[in-house]
């Protein structure tokens, strides 16, 4: 029992230190505009979760930190919003992590892979949720339940990649603007010292 208890303690520890106090500070700004957007008023599925989760997983180094953004997310909006059939929620929380992993995967690839997983991402989510509607709800026959899901599949296409796009956009222009202004203060700390 006792050798459990350090396991876990030490796994912890190791948790903690996997990721810097940047990385923290930016998944909270995630889940903070995920819980704000998703509280606001928008269109149905129009929201940054799923393109949150791809960043997470393609800016974080920490796995952990990256999955828990999507996640923490729809806990703390959901406390707000309510619940609804627990089989149909996990299925829909899963869907909505599921763009982290594909964002550590693609993380060592080109931009160019964005756009695909990004369109992956928003077909998975469609394809499992509405499977799981069917499934646990009994509400529609399968293919009713695809059928009636479609102009909810445009908004979240159309929401992911938006969302996609401000999210990596955003990164590249400051990482660009911080990249250009680092030499010149280089060359400022030089001409000061000389």
């Amino acid at each position: 029992m006792m050798a459990l208890v350090v396991r876990i303690r030490s796994s912890l520890y190791a948790a903690r230190m996997e990721f810097s106090r940047a990385e923290l500070a930016l998944a909270m700004g995630l889940v903070a505009l995920d819980v704000v957007v998703r509280l606001a008023p928008h269109a149905p599925n129009f929201t940054p979760v799923a393109a949150s989760a791809l960043f997470a997983g393609a800016v974080l180094r920490s796995r952990t930190l990256a999955l828990a953004v999507p996640l923490a997310a729809m806990v703390v909006s959901d406390l707000v919003l309510g619940w609804h059939d627990w089989r149909v929620m996990g299925v829909v929380y899963a869907a909505l992590a599921l763009p982290a992993l594909l964002g550590m995967w693609g993380r060592a690839r080109a931009a160019i892979v964005l756009v695909p997983l990004t369109l992956s991402s928003s077909l998975l989510f469609f394809a499992t949720t509405n499977f799981a509607v069917w499934a646990f709800t009994g509400m529609y026959a399968l293919m009713h339940c695809y059928v009636a899901a479609l102009p909810f599949l445009q908004n979240t296409v159309i929401g992911d990649m938006f969302w996609t796009t401000l999210l990596f956009g955003a990164w590249w222009g400051a990482q660009a603007l911080l990249s250009r202004d680092r030499p010149q203060a280089a060359v400022h700390r030089i001409a000061r010292r000389g």
